[in-house]
């Protein structure tokens, strides 16, 4: 026994001590200012791509008490075309989807081209820069810049797999948000579980920090470190 206290006090002093504090800071930090997410899939191509690591900012819209939903103030809500973290309503997993429709919007979509509030949405041919992050088995992807509120961004589109690309019109709820990946034809995302309560979206996406190729090798993406989204 009195060696098991010897020990104990060596753990306290020498180990757990010292890095209390960080963790105390550091926990109430990520919970509500400031957060990382992993992205393991492609739901978000090619904006995000899987091995990506964002920068989610948890002040974009509120400031919540750490570790709980409460929210301390609001001065923002989620606009058209921002790309947020969301628990899923299907499982409360984290997702990173983007805002297509906020409360009371009308959304419409036909192959795969949105209308909002009776509006088509503009899309545009897109720069070639993306085409070199793509895997093999999407380069036959159809890719478009899509002019979504003030968040012009880029889509994709997989001919080959079978997905809802017509949808709609439909109202979104008051304090609901509509959600859609960029890789339109490979998301799981509001054409399938819904609408997402405003309580559910965390934050908004607004930089990768890292990024590692997790289908080659897990080799860093170095040109995307650091680098500023749509």
């Amino acid at each position: 026994m009195k060696a098991f206290k010897k020990w104990a006090h060596y753990l306290w002093k020498e180990w757990l001590r010292p890095v209390l504090p960080i963790v105390l800071i550091i926990v109430p930090l990520r919970s509500s200012i400031a957060d990382y997410n992993p992205v393991p899939t492609g739901s978000m191509n090619p904006t995000i791509l899987e091995g990506d690591l964002v920068y989610v900012n948890k002040i974009a819209y509120d400031l919540r008490v750490p570790l709980t939903k409460w929210r301390i103030h609001r001065w923002a809500n989620p606009e058209t075309g921002d790309m947020v973290v969301l628990f899923s309503p299907d499982d409360h997993t984290r997702l990173v989807k983007r805002v297509i429709g906020t409360p009371g919007d009308i959304i419409e979509m036909k192959n795969n081209r949105l209308r909002i509030n009776g509006k088509a949405v503009r899309y545009t041919k897109i720069d070639g820069q993306y085409l070199g992050n793509l895997h093999e088995n999407q380069k036959n992807a159809v890719l478009a810049t899509e002019h979504l509120g003030d968040s012009p961004h880029a889509v994709m589109a997989l001919p080959q797999i079978t997905a809802i690309r017509s949808f709609g019109p439909i109202r979104v709820p008051e304090g609901q948000y509509f959600m859609m990946g960029d890789n339109r034809d490979n998301s799981l995302d509001s054409r399938y579980f819904g609408f997402v309560e405003r309580d559910e979206i965390i934050g908004r996406v607004e930089a990768v920090i890292g990024s590692l190729d997790i289908k080659n090798k897990y080799h860093p993406r170095f040109d995307r470190f650091f680098k500023d989204i749509d």
